[in-house]
């Protein structure tokens, strides 16, 4: 008899474990952590420790803190919500503030047990609630616990709608009781919310994060979108966050430069639609060119120890782009120019193509290509002037980092003498400590990938191209809504002052500066004039004109010169570029575009092609017979 009840007490031993280690059909994925490998002597203690209980088999069981349902004792984790086995085998609700024991019930159908978490949930992250707060919502922006049928907070008037669970999808699950399954659902969907991206990029801004601006950015969030006073109430930081307040006036607030031009250049852009650069069409090419520029850069020895380009190349666009019909015309300037800058550069006070007799009679009018915003504008912009690329690989702004830290005595003594003067001009002089630690600060920025860039680095990197460059810019940077944000100083001329004349190029580089935001402005070649300058110049010389005064006139500044030079800043201008007067008076400096390099070539020729392709298309199934292609040579990359 007596075996014959230990063998029932078995069975019933052993079903109590396949229930306990069964996964919930109700709950999804998930394992309970049961071993069924139970040995012969466990399962005789195990019967034996059963057989005075076989009637009140429940008290055996223990209760899940979080859901309240019964376990067997085996079970390590609750079966029904995954939740831990408490270490003491007790019910937690009784030792809390001497309040009864929340009622022990089986739940069996998963929307019971959604409803019970969710109530718990509420009233207590950690699920550790008496009963008398169960069933109450905690406000999302005063944290005050309301009764459950408050439509709205007592304390603050918030709605019962939590806004960090809704608007930024969290889980309805608590993180401490989230599966990784789970856990990274919901972090997938937080990175794809915009709400909770628009968040962490105002939060980033204060702490200066700039990776959290850019995740925002790059999600297509709005850079114009105003905080609202829920999202102040949330951010919770009444002396960072004010309503109505932009990323861009929490950049300006808080000085964060780099974010700054970041958003300025996001705003202003490059016009909608798709970008297509010669380097997207044919990014084999792209890369060998960028491996050849940095192999073309060396150090230089002596009291001047600075890193230089040993070759000049200048960028231009091609003239067989006039040869394509006009819709496709159209768009391949729509996709390789940046419009916003073009007519920024245009219109109002003309900065570029404002002499008719340069821009149509010598046929040197100025198109701003497009460039990408990712903080390194003025180096892409170089890049994109001198070999038509950009600097990806951060060749030029390591050659800038390495020729200021090595150069550290030439540079700085230029530069501070520079600031004094400008600062003398309003009346003010600037104390040694106070240029040290302004030195540190841009010498750093020169070396930290998607940092803001200023004047010194303009000036800095004619010296590792070794000539002259042109920023045609903006006197006023101002907000997406026009409202003026400072003043920005870098238009003018850049000379590599301190080389030898005789080791540099007389043929600037030209960039556009509009809102935060460097562009590289090249023109076609199809220029071979005959004598239009008052000065000589040779027959069929193939060269672009660039004014170097205003439309009024007045020369461009030139930045960085002593005491001495600025009394004669036009001759220290003729010494360094090749420079002439135009019939109609204007002072202009002459680029000259020599041979175009092999492998240049052969990348404008293979985004020339996909143009050609699309014109056949159009034309019909006879189109005329394409250039070509050169792409396919196997001797034009260069190790």
């Amino acid at each position: 008899m007596s075996e014959e009840i230990q063998q029932d007490a078995s069975k019933k031993v052993a079903s109590g474990i396949e229930e306990a280690a069964a996964p919930d059909a109700d709950c999804e994925g998930g394992h309970v952590d049961v071993s069924t490998n139970v040995s012969q002597s466990q399962l005789t203690q195990m019967t034996a420790s059963s057989l005075p209980a076989t009637e009140n088999s429940n008290n055996a069981k223990w209760s899940c803190e979080v859901c309240t349902y019964e376990n067997y004792p085996l079970s390590r984790k609750c079966t029904m919500c995954r939740s831990a086995k408490p270490l003491l085998n007790e019910d937690i609700f009784k030792l809390q503030d001497g309040a009864s024991a929340l009622p022990v019930q089986e739940v069996c159908a998963g929307a019971d047990v959604a409803d019970r978490m969710k109530s718990l949930r509420i009233s207590s992250p950690q699920g550790q609630a008496s009963a008398s707060s169960a069933n109450k919502w905690s406000c999302s922006v005063c944290t005050y616990e309301n009764w459950p049928k408050a439509l709205k907070c007592a304390m603050c008037g918030a709605s019962a709608a939590p806004l960090a669970d809704h608007a930024l999808g969290i889980n309805e699950i608590c993180p401490g009781q989230t599966q990784p399954s789970e856990e990274a659902r919901r972090c997938k969907r937080r990175a794809n919310n915009v709400d909770w991206l628009w968040l962490q990029a105002c939060l980033g801004v204060v702490e200066g994060s700039a990776h959290s601006v850019e995740q925002y950015l790059a999600a297509d969030g709005d850079p114009a979108r105003a905080l609202s006073a829920r999202e102040v109430a949330l951010l919770d930081r009444a002396s960072a966050f004010d309503c109505g307040h932009t990323l861009v006036h929490l950049a300006i607030r808080f000085q964060r430069q780099d974010i700054l031009s970041t958003l300025l250049s996001r705003i202003s852009g490059g016009g909608p639609g798709l970008k297509r650069s010669p380097s997207y069409v044919a990014p084999d090419l792209a890369t060998a060119i960028r491996r050849h520029m940095a192999s073309c850069i060396r150090h230089k020895k002596g009291n001047f120890p600075c890193r230089y380009i040993n070759e000049f190349c200048t960028f231009s666009l091609p003239a067989e782009i006039e040869e394509l019909p006009a819709a496709i015309q159209e768009q391949l300037f729509s996709e390789l120019l940046d419009r916003d800058a073009q007519h920024t550069l245009e219109t109002d006070l003309p900065l570029i193509n404002w002499s008719h007799e340069i821009t149509l009679t010598l046929g040197s009018r100025l198109y701003a290509l497009w460039n990408r915003s990712a903080g390194d504008c003025l180096p892409d912009a170089l890049s994109q002037a001198a070999y038509g690329v950009f600097d990806r690989n951060n060749a030029l702004r390591a050659a800038l980092a390495a020729s200021l830290h090595d150069a550290q005595r030439s540079f700085y003594e230029r530069w501070q003498a520079w600031e004094r003067w400008q600062a003398a001009l309003l009346q003010y002089a600037p104390e040694e400590t106070q240029l040290r630690a302004e030195w540190a600060r841009l010498t750093a920025a020169a070396a930290r990938p998607g940092a803001a860039l200023h004047q010194l680095h303009v000036f800095a990197l004619a010296h590792v191209l070794r000539r002259p460059i042109l920023v045609y810019g903006v006197d006023r940077v101002d907000s997406f809504r026009g409202e003026p944000l400072g003043f920005a100083r870098f238009q003018g001329i850049y000379l590599p002052l301190l080389w030898e004349p005789s080791f540099c190029s007389k043929s600037p580089l030209c960039l556009g500066y509009t809102r935060g935001h460097f562009s590289a402005l090249v023109s076609l070649d199809y220029h071979r004039h005959t004598y239009i300058c008052r000065e000589q110049q040779e027959e069929n010389e193939e060269c672009i004109f660039l004014p170097l005064s205003d439309s009024d006139g007045k020369l461009l500044p030139v930045h960085f010169l002593t005491c001495e030079e600025m009394v004669d800043a036009e001759g220290v201008v003729r010494r360094w570029v090749s420079a002439c007067v135009t019939r109609g008076g204007v002072l202009t400096a002459r680029l000259q575009l020599g041979p175009r390099p092999l492998l240049q070539a052969q990348l404008l020729e293979e985004w020339l092609n996909h143009y050609r392709r699309h014109a056949q298309q159009v034309r019909g199934p006879h189109p005329p017979r394409l250039r070509a292609d050169l792409s396919s040579d196997p001797d034009t990359d260069i190790d």
